[in-house]
């Protein structure tokens, strides 16, 4: 392949008309699609802080129903079609990305690289097959600090008819609020802290309210499942008053179930969770955030009835996705350096831009949701391998997340524990990790920093599977 710039790169154009054109033409010849969910995206009055004032949110509801609570959970089968309709009644445009599952191109929802903008009014359809079971989320892609800032983050549970039994499931979706004492939303970012490790809220929540408490059966086994939808901060997930052992994480079963103990979680990872609940009534199980010098509660499960008696022993290893093993004798090395900078500003643009450039892919920094014309980070070969040799060289944790396709960790000078395939990696400051994967899904696929503002003011590019 020839060397291009990236600041030179004048194929943007014909190369997103040709992903649309791909992407309707699956969509079209999938054929037995269902009726769509209708997913309206739409303002709404909440009461986020207990005894707070309402705050004006951005949230989705099902149908044409107002809806004044958090997006709801998305529910989907392996390997059955699913479709839904994105009706816009926001002020802005936006779209739909359904992060962590791989699918075609054109219902990826970025923008300027794979779909149009959806408009005030206007509406989008989406339609695809989950390869995958596990926990996913869905969020725009398009003015993305301030949506998903204002509510935009909704979870998906993919299921698999073969996964074990479990006698109840809790999901969290865990985020922030940057809100002022009056219920008005505060400015998304510090200039200041988006040049470091992020903006973060003033009010922590799960499930939209702060250390929700939930019911579970005494003696049971309850899959939790945790999905980080905040656009900043970084959990150190731990258990207080039970055992549990991780299952899943970004989607994907491990091989052994371990137990937790302190797990990292990043802004776009996922933990799912089997907790075995203590046997008395009324006992009480605490998921907490242990990171930092304060740790919180997160929420609490309260055991109720009678005991079932299960054993965490009676969990086995969940049904491996079907995810292509990278052949190392084969794959091409592909260096990416994290950087900072300050070579220019960012340009304006319609799905919002920060104003500021603080971070770069390989020396290059772009904003991304931007018509800028710019060269992918590399041409990929469709169903040859790669290894990405990610190298974090600033002293921020930075995790990035890869469209379309997952990956799986091979080394790294920071962690020996090495998790199933993942769609996100967490890069700790100063480390540096080799993964690899197939390039097995066509079109152009962006990779960034999930913490938002490190997105938008730099650590973005894109790869291209031909």
């Amino acid at each position: 392949m020839p060397m291009l710039s990236r600041r030179t790169f004048l194929q943007g154009s014909a190369a997103l008309g040709g992903a649309f054109a791909l992407g309707a033409g699956v969509a079209a010849r999938a054929g037995g699609a269902p009726d769509p969910q209708i997913l309206t995206a739409q303002f709404a009055q909440v009461q986020l802080a207990a005894g707070g004032a309402n705050s004006k949110v951005m949230t989705y509801g099902l149908g044409e129903a107002v809806n004044t609570s958090m997006p709801p959970v998305l529910r989907m089968r392996k390997g059955e079609a699913y479709a839904a309709r994105l009706v816009n009644r926001l002020d802005e445009p936006t779209t739909v990305h359904w992060h962590g599952l791989r699918i075609a191109n054109a219902m990826d929802g970025v923008p300027e690289m794979t779909q149009p903008y959806v408009y005030p009014g206007d509406h989008f359809d989406y339609s695809f097959t989950p390869p995958d079971a596990g926990t996913f989320w869905y969020h725009p892609h398009c003015n993305t600090l301030t949506q998903m800032g204002s509510g935009l983050t909704g979870v998906i549970v993919v299921e698999n008819p073969e996964d074990p039994a479990f006698d109840a499931e809790i999901v969290l979706n865990l985020r922030d609020w940057r809100l002022g004492a009056k219920g008005q939303f505060l400015a998304p970012f510090k200039p200041r802290d988006a040049a470091r490790g992020g903006t973060y809220g003033t009010l922590r929540t799960a499930n939209w309210r702060r250390e929700p408490a939930y019911e579970a059966p005494a003696g049971g086994l309850v899959r939790v499942r945790i999905a980080a939808t905040d656009v900043t901060r970084i959990y150190t997930i731990g258990l207080e008053g039970a055992e549990a052992k991780v299952i899943a994480l970004d989607g994907n079963p491990v091989g052994t179930p371990f137990p937790l103990d302190r797990l990292d979680l990043g802004p776009g990872q996922r933990m799912d969770l089997a907790i075995r609940m203590p046997e008395s009534e009324g006992a009480s199980v605490t998921i907490g955030n242990f990171r930092g010098s304060h740790p919180w509660s997160i929420a609490s499960f309260r055991a109720t009835g009678a005991s079932l008696k299960r054993d965490l022993r009676d969990i086995g290893p969940l049904p491996a996705n079907p995810v292509a093993e990278a052949d190392l004798s084969t794959a091409k090395p592909i260096p990416i350096e994290l950087t900072a900078t300050a070579e220019h500003e960012a340009r304006p643009s319609i799905c919002g831009s920060l104003g500021y450039t603080f971070w770069a892919l390989n020396k290059v920094p772009w904003p991304g949701d931007t018509p800028d014309p710019i060269a992918p980070i590399e041409e990929l070969t469709r169903g040859k391998s790669y290894v990405l040799q990610i190298a974090n060289r600033t002293p921020h944790a930075h995790p990035i997340h890869l469209h379309g396709m997952s990956f799986r960790i091979l080394a790294s000078n920071k962690r020996s524990f090495l998790p199933p395939p993942t769609d996100t990696i967490l890069l700790l400051p100063d480390e540096q990790a080799e993964v690899a994967l197939v390039a097995d899904n066509p079109g152009d696929w962006v990779i960034h920093c999930h913490i938002i503002e490190h997105q938008k003011t730099g650590m973005t590019g894109y790869f291209r599977v031909v």
